[in-house]
């Protein structure tokens, strides 16, 4: 299973970097809101969604939504959207310490759609929001990805070797409060790389800070889909990436860690 997911991430990857540096906004806009249409239809397993009317209506609203929030909504709306996106993940990561994930996720199919919206449309805005801050965008994207890489692999080898303590033995059994300290280690190391290449972010203490909420937050987006797969009986989102999964499977963490990551920006006044 290792094997399989470093291949395709050998894959992947190369892909990820030229889309994000070499595409024009408008393609990189729609390759974007491509990737998340697939993981609109993961969703629609998760919502417990049978008829091929009411998921056509989730992937299809999801896709109206992107379109209109491109056509209509300029940069500080992105922001506004990420801003309540980072509410709602915080009100998320809280409920879930607090052990009431009934508060979260209901059972109807309906709602379970609705969080979908919830939680695809402002991680797509998220990314394309900060990949149009300027020339200097797709590089601050590009940070983000691989914060949220070095943070998952932090943790799953710090999980691997000193793992004792579950973090959410309810939700996914296979994660440690240890695999969280070494994605917030990872995380503060990696904060360094933004420190140096793009001091003029912000201060030095509040990059490292945002960099560990980000990274921190990843985590609740990752627990916030396991959840939900708990609650559908399904172990993985799709079959689509061997080794990985479903897309849903590899953007979880970045759905919640892209809208706080530029409302962070926004705080920091750095993407001026």
């Amino acid at each position: 299973m290792l094997l399989q997911r470093i291949l395709t991430a050998l894959v992947l990857i190369p892909l990820v970097f030229a889309g994000v540096l070499y595409l024009p906004a408008a393609w990189f806009a729609a390759v974007a809101a491509a990737v998340v249409l697939l993981g609109g239809h993961e969703w629609t397993r998760l919502a417990g969604l049978e008829s091929s009317g009411a998921k056509a209506l989730l992937v299809g609203g999801l896709a109206a939504a992107m379109l209109l929030a491109f056509l209509l909504v300029d940069g500080d709306g992105f922001v506004w959207v990420s801003a309540a996106a980072s509410v709602w993940w915080l009100w998320v990561g809280a409920a879930i310490i607090a052990g009431r994930t009934d508060r979260i996720a209901g059972d109807s199919p309906v709602a379970k759609s609705l969080l979908g919206l919830v939680t695809l449309l402002p991680a797509w805005m998220g990314l394309v929001g900060l990949r149009g801050l300027g020339p200097e965008g797709p590089w601050l994207l590009l940070f983000l990805l691989t914060l949220i890489w070095v943070a998952d692999s932090a943790a799953y080898f710090t999980g691997r070797r000193w793992g004792r303590v579950k973090l959410a033995p309810a939700i996914s059994p296979g994660k440690s409060r240890e695999g969280v300290y070494g994605a917030v280690a990872g995380s503060v190391l990696w904060s360094g790389l933004l420190l140096v290449l793009r001091p003029e972010t912000g201060p030095a203490v509040l990059i490292v800070l945002l960099c560990v909420a980000v990274c921190l937050i990843s985590v609740v987006g990752d627990l916030f889909e396991s959840l939900m797969k708990r609650r559908a009986g399904i172990k993985d989102s799709g079959t689509l990436l061997p080794g990985h999964g479903g897309v849903l499977d590899r953007i979880d963490s970045l759905t919640a860690a892209a809208p706080l990551f530029l409302f962070g920006l926004s705080l920091l006044g750095g993407i001026g």
